[in-house]
């Protein structure tokens, strides 16, 4: 009786502090299953993105403007790959046991990341923007060095603004009514900031590349009905939209994923659903190498090359992927 009665009490996770939160109970059952559904799309998102990242850095045919922005996005994929288990503690857990400076440095990290991988997706929708719709002005518009230097400050933006959001709510008392308002407004400016307004740009430029698209495509079709043959400028436009909506379906991909969440980020919803929503963001992070596999094909090369070790024969880099078989 003594230990049932004991099982029964309340537990807090800090017992000598009552205001602190109840430690929740969960049977070993249920921590194997998230342990294990953790560890491996953790370890799903790591590997894949990885084999973005040596793709694209070993083979010398892949270090174009737009595969740099990929690589980029790779990159901040793959660390959310590595700050997956740390969030599965919290969740397994309940009770967050680091002290509060690893808890802000963990926020800043992962907001960092989750910025970073927006802000490359606005790029990606610019560079396809120019590519399609302005393609003689691309090569004088869209180099290399200038689109190093966005990503490199893209990444700045993201630390910059995200670290200050962080300590500006950090220290907010939920107790005080004005702190309640400023905690609200700085959600709200977050919404707006880091996703709405990046979103809408997003948006707004694929729109206009799919309608370009649409047009193109309807020339061309015209030009093969009437027994033209297609010029190499034509057949690049091709090649370029096919790019942009490959691309597109990674945008749609990430929106669908994260618009729920941040809709109800500021809304009152259970603590379940805000879990999943929180998981199905991070489930994003692995389905881009997917993606890229499907449609391709100079990626599924590169990684047989990388799986077969082929990567470490002499002049591997200088391999033409788009033309091997």
């Amino acid at each position: 009786m003594a230990n049932e009665t004991e099982n029964h009490e309340t537990q807090y996770c800090f017992p000598a502090i009552n205001s602190s939160c109840i430690k929740g109970k969960r049977s070993s059952f249920e921590h194997n299953i998230i342990y294990m559904f953790v560890l491996l799309l953790s370890a799903w998102t790591v590997f894949l993105n990885l084999l973005v990242i040596i793709s694209i850095s070993h083979f010398k045919k892949l270090h174009t403007p737009t595969n740099l922005i990929i690589l980029s996005l790779a990159v901040a994929d793959m660390l959310i790959g590595f700050v997956m288990p740390i969030e599965a503690t919290r969740l397994i857990q309940i009770c967050w046991y680091f002290e509060g400076t690893f808890c802000a440095l963990y926020l800043i990290i992962l907001t960092v990341l989750f910025s970073a991988s927006l802000s490359n997706l606005v790029l990606i929708a610019f560079d396809r923007f120019v590519a399609v719709c302005h393609p003689l002005l691309y090569p004088q518009k869209i180099t290399t060095t200038k689109t190093l230097m966005s990503i490199c400050l893209g990444w700045f933006c993201s630390s910059t603004y995200n670290t200050a959001f962080v300590i500006n709510t950090r220290n907010l008392d939920a107790s005080n009514r004005k702190d309640v308002m400023a905690g609200f407004a700085w959600r709200v400016t977050d919404l707006f900031v880091a996703f709405i307004f990046p979103c809408i740009l997003i948006i707004t430029l694929y729109l206009r590349i799919f309608y370009v698209v649409h047009h193109q495509v309807k020339v061309i079709n015209l030009l093969m009905k009437g027994g033209t043959c297609l010029k190499e400028g034509s057949v690049r436009r091709k090649s370029e939209s096919k790019a942009a909506l490959t691309l597109g379906i990674i945008v749609a991909v990430y929106l669908l994923c994260y618009i729920p969440y941040y809709i109800c980020s500021i809304s009152v919803i259970s603590s379940m659903t805000k879990n999943i929503l929180t998981w199905v963001t991070y489930t994003n992070s692995g389905l881009n190498p997917l993606i890229y596999a499907l449609f391709y094909p100079w990626f599924r090369k590169t990684v047989k090359h990388i799986l077969t070790l082929k990567i470490f024969q002499p002049a591997s880099s200088l391999v033409n992927i788009f033309t091997e078989h």
